[in-house]
């Protein structure tokens, strides 16, 4: 599999001269993109799983949204092609799972279905009342966003409207969505911004991670780093402009 291959980083001028043999026509140069890339996508989709799709499937999705990503960079946009190429793999993936997940139902999703199905029989009969969903997806040993999923995907067509559980919990189909939908954007802009803080140097990574992940100041900044206070708001500075730049 592609995935399974590993491959050295490649400079930045060997990517430009493969994108551009690649938008071309070069098959060799193509698929050696798609390789060099398998992490990339791979990273991507681990964010998307549990949706209804099995892995290897997803993976497809995400190496047609990296040859896209190939067929459509241009040099002339100023950043990296992997900061290009994680909106269009992870939007290509989004459009699947939006489009056609609801329809290709995996089949380890339907036994997981069959089997809250039988798990919830059994409950009822030991208790003496319905159980909710918690209590199911823990005696299957699951958790309970996995249950959710084979659930929904069990149930043929229904209202957008229509609860996602059969208990009257006032939770539908439709705040699913949307709480999906904000969950994906989420996963865009941590990988997105995973693909900035790696063509920074390791001396402006730690900057960053000091001042926005630890909530340091620029004074206490200074004394880590064995510089002044001016160097560090000049530094600051110059990283913010750069990343503001790669993401444009």
């Amino acid at each position: 599999m592609l995935e399974a291959l590993n491959t050295a980083p490649l400079p930045h001028e060997e990517i430009q001269e493969l994108l551009r043999q690649a938008q071309r026509g070069d098959v060799s140069a193509l698929e050696q993109l798609v390789v060099h890339n398998a992490a990339l996508v791979k990273s991507i989709v681990k964010k998307f799983l549990n949706r209804g799709v099995e892995y290897e499937d997803l993976f497809q999705i995400g190496n047609l949204g990296l040859i896209k990503a190939i067929r459509n960079y241009s040099a002339a946009f100023d950043v990296r092609f992997s900061t290009y190429a994680v909106p269009m793999i992870a939007g290509e993936i989004k459009r699947f799972l939006r489009d056609d997940g609801m329809v290709k139902v995996s089949r380890s999703l339907k036994e997981t279905a069959k089997r809250a199905a039988q798990v919830r029989e059994q409950l009822y009969r030991e208790r003496g009342q319905e159980p909710g969903v918690q209590d199911i997806a823990f005696a299957m040993g699951i958790r309970d966003e996995e249950l959710v999923f084979a659930l929904d995907s069990a149930r043929s067509h229904v209202s957008l409207n229509e609860p996602v559980f059969e208990e009257d919990n006032g939770v539908t189909l439709m705040d699913r969505m949307e709480e999906t939908a904000a969950e994906d954007a989420q996963v865009v802009d941590k990988l997105l911004l995973k693909e900035l803080l790696s063509s920074l140097d390791s001396r402006e990574r730690k900057l960053i991670f000091l001042r926005y992940f630890q909530d340091k100041t620029q004074s206490e900044i200074a004394k880590v780093l064995g510089v002044s206070q001016v160097q560090v708001s000049r530094l600051e500075s110059r990283i913010m402009k750069k990343l503001r730049k790669e993401a444009q």
